[in-house]
């Protein structure tokens, strides 16, 4: 028995256990590799993302570690989308290993608690009405069965927890193939860093730490595209593109990709939910594929915790399709447009449009929306209309700046107050009547009173575990108005007045 399965433990599943624990919640990872992967898919991490760990205190542990670099990744466009000026705390794209980003994530997971078992592969699971029941495979050939409140699918684009829960996949089918190399050139001067067009073909190489990552068109892709891509079919590609052969001095992994974009149905099904590749995938186009399950897990994490403690309003954890199906919908139709742009240069119809968002883009402006667009900055979830908030304030369902406070006990941040994953209701104008409100939810939300030099006309925030802004006052208004019903909506009712005991 455990109270929240986690299958598959990449980004995905590694934060939302730490999430889960860091709630108090009983969860088992299982992992079918018995060893994390030598090869790495991935080397970025966006401004959303880096925003959304810096609200556990995880973000500066990345930061050490990677490379800056000050605009988002992006395709298609011969303009550089700058982060300067964009709503993030982190005005940067990170390069930083995704091995080495689920290295950390595990070392938070498993100090928090959560119980990882690798080689351990899903098998079959049957959902009832009270829980999920896995039959589970270990690496020693060993069968056992887990019962759990709820399980969580972070088991990749081929997930075996969406299939055995019959949750549908629908999207469109790859159009285009490529293959990827990372590979050690017996001559480094042989081919630049950069696009090299040849006569029948691009070849992109990306310099990396003793090798380089080599892409190319797969031309003859066969009919099953799962199978093993071999040097002699890599070299041939690269041969066939340039020209002319390309001798490798040693290939440490390589791959094949396509453009398919698909989307589950339903991210929650009664007890089973899905995140990160699991529940999407989509083009490798704007390097987003990481950050998108890292926002899938935050955004499940608060929700799941909540739901298994009991205290969650009954319709919690179907916001969390609710938000996150929408934001994944954005990325599959935002990585679909990158590649349509890339492929310009061999269909004449889409050079107009590829003029028309380089324009755009050299606006400073449409620089700033295109690339709040690309790397999630702009995500804005809905908030129901009767709490009474400022509905047009530019903060509300979004993400809060980590505001520097004064809360009497020195200068603290937004992200410092939210690193214990609880809600946070800031009384920024010394109100009696906003914290008398919120005193019934004081076992979930955490209520500070401080001053925001940087923000004097903010009276009261109430921001979500996950940041985002459900609630807010101007300094000007005395009262709660709205409060409770925010506070209610996302916290569930608050908890029974204590009464004074009859006994002597």
């Amino acid at each position: 028995m455990t109270e929240v399965l986690i299958v598959g433990a990449g980004p995905a599943g590694l934060l939302l256990a730490a999430e889960l624990r860091l709630a108090g919640i009983e969860t088992v990872l299982l992992e079918r590799h018995s060893q994390r992967p030598e090869f790495c898919r991935g080397f970025n991490l966006n401004a959303r993302a880096l925003d959304l760990l810096a609200r556990r205190g995880l973000a500066d542990r990345f930061v050490s570690e990677g490379w800056q670099v000050p605009h988002a990744a992006s395709s298609g466009l011969p303009v550089t989308l700058t982060l300067a000026g964009t709503h993030t705390d982190h005005p940067y794209s990170l390069g930083i290993p995704q091995t080495r980003v689920e290295e950390l994530l595990e070392e938070q997971a498993g100090a928090l608690g959560a119980d990882l078992r690798r080689g351990h592969e899903l098998r079959a699971l049957e959902a009832d009405f009270d829980a999920v029941t896995a039959t589970v495979a270990t690496a020693g050939g060993e069968e056992y069965r887990i019962r759990a409140a709820y399980l969580v699918g972070c088991d990749g684009g081929r997930s075996t927890v969406r299939k055995q829960a019959g949750i549908d996949f629908p999207g469109t089918a790859a159009t285009g193939h490529w293959l990827l190399g990372d590979v050690e050139l017996a001559d480094p001067a042989a081919l630049p860093f950069g696009a090299t067009t040849g006569p029948s073909g691009t070849v992109v190489v990306i310099p990396r730490t003793g090798y380089v990552r080599i892409l190319t068109a797969d031309r003859r892709p066969p009919a099953d595209q799962d199978g093993p891509v071999t040097p002699e079919l890599f070299r041939a590609a690269l041969a066939d593109a340039l020209g002319h052969p390309l001798e490798l001095r040693a290939v440490r992994w390589l791959s094949r990709y396509g453009d398919a974009a698909r989307q589950a149905a339903e991210y929650v099904r009664g007890r089973v939910v899905l995140a990160g590749d699991a529940a999407h995938i989509h083009p490798p186009a704007g390097a987003i594929g990481v950050n998108l399950a890292l926002d899938d897990a935050f955004n499940l994490g608060w929700k799941l915790a909540a739901t298994v403690r009991g205290t969650a309003p009954a319709h919690l954890l179907d916001s969390y399709h609710a938000e996150r199906h929408p934001a994944g919908a954005h990325v599959l139709a935002n990585t679909r447009a990158q590649v349509l742009l890339g492929a310009a240069a061999a269909d004449g119809r889409l050079g107009p449009l590829v003029d028309l968002l380089t324009r755009v883009a050299r606006h400073p402006a449409g620089n700033r929306a295109l690339t709040e667009t690309l790397t999630g900055l702009d995500t804005r979830y809905e908030m129901p209309n009767e709490i009474g908030a400022a509905a047009d304030h530019p903060w509300l369902g979004r993400l809060a700046p980590d505001l520097s406070l004064n809360t009497g006990q020195g200068a603290e941040s937004v992200a410092e107050l939210l690193a214990t994953g609880r809600g946070l209701l800031l009384d920024l104008a010394d109100r009696t009547a906003v914290r008398e409100a919120a005193a019934g939810w004081a076992d979930r939300v955490d209520t500070v009173t401080a001053t925001c030099p940087g923000q004097p006309e903010l009276g009261a925030l109430l921001l979500r575990p996950d940041g985002h802004a459900a609630w807010l006052a101007g300094a000007a208004d005395h009262r709660a108005s709205g409060l409770r019903r925010a506070l209610a909506h996302w916290f569930g009712a608050p908890a029974p007045e204590e009464r004074p005991s009859t006994n002597g």
